[in-house]
């Protein structure tokens, strides 16, 4: 049995038009970011990060422009998986997962970070401004990336939402 025998997968505002907000949101925020990931100010801002992280450090091999290179080329496609989304369902579903994907990764750097917590305050779970503060608010879009996820794929097996 094939995923797309199982699950039918949906545009998330064909339900629920609300969600077009958090669609629209990770857009920007994707575009955003993925585009500063072409600047050397940010390549350098994301340096440590990716240095630092056992998932991520791999990366180093193009050097700190070109790891920035590579991570902005994935996120300016999350925001076309995600536009795309909004006119077909396959693309809904895979932007959402995609972008879930990302804040799933960068949740990780409040733990491979130095930095992220705050010794003058007793260490974690207290965080410092940068870069933890900086990196909690990633818990927000993941939820927002996985409630869109979620809006986009069915269980052909569940009943219909009234």
């Amino acid at each position: 049995m094939s995923i797309y025998d199982r699950y039918d997968f949906v545009v998330a505002e064909h339900d629920r038009k609300d969600l077009a907000l958090l669609r629209w949101a990770l857009v920007i925020v994707f575009l955003w970011f993925g585009g500063m990931k072409f600047t050397a100010y940010e390549a350098a801002g994301i340096a440590p990060f990716i240095g630092h992280s056992p998932m991520m450090s791999w990366l180093g091999m193009f050097g700190t422009q070109g790891q920035s290179y590579f991570i902005g080329t994935v996120e300016l496609s999350t925001a076309l998986f995600l536009i795309l989304g909004a006119f077909r369902p396959i693309f809904s579903a895979l932007g959402a997962l995609m972008s879930a994907a990302t804040y799933l990764i960068t949740l990780t750097f409040l733990f491979t970070t130095p930095g992220v917590a705050e010794p003058t305050a007793g260490g974690f779970p207290a965080i410092s401004a940068v870069p933890g503060q900086f990196l909690l608010k990633d818990a927000v879009l993941l939820a927002a990336s996985l409630v869109l996820l979620f809006a986009s794929v069915r269980d052909r097996s569940a009943p219909e939402p009234s």
